[in-house]
């Protein structure tokens, strides 16, 4: 399975944005999604992550009730809208694909990974 994502770019604190994650394959809509970021001289973090028909989500608690990840298994993409963006967003985010499907908050648990989309937010 291959993932591309996108939607990355540069925002003010405040605005929006929302990544999107394609995936190649029929397979990618039996694999829970979930999202991460990575920093400048930090580890890469989970964000989010949705299991594999959408009912289910998982945040971590500093995007909770900022963030909403969404899928649409027919067209292979899963989303992270992001409101009420903080400088501390600033990230390249990633998604990647788990087998199994929530609870898992560690990167290495993931088993496909996309390229990144570098997000920037300025205060």
């Amino acid at each position: 399975v291959q993932l591309q994502a996108s939607g990355g770019g540069l925002v003010q604190a405040g605005g929006s944005l929302r990544l999107s994650c394609t995936g190649s394959g029929r397979a990618f809509s039996t694999y829970a999604v979930g999202w991460f970021r990575q920093a400048p001289g930090k580890e890469r973090e989970f964000v989010a992550a949705i299991n594999w028909s959408g009912g289910d989500t998982d945040y971590t608690d500093s995007v909770r009730g900022r963030f909403t990840i969404s899928r649409d298994n027919a067209k292979n993409t899963v989303y992270l809208q992001m409101n009420s963006l903080k400088p501390e967003d600033t990230a390249v985010y990633y998604c990647a694909l788990h087998r199994y499907g929530l609870g898992f908050h560690e990167w290495t648990q993931y088993d496909y990974w996309g390229q990144g989309t570098q997000v920037t937010v300025s205060a």
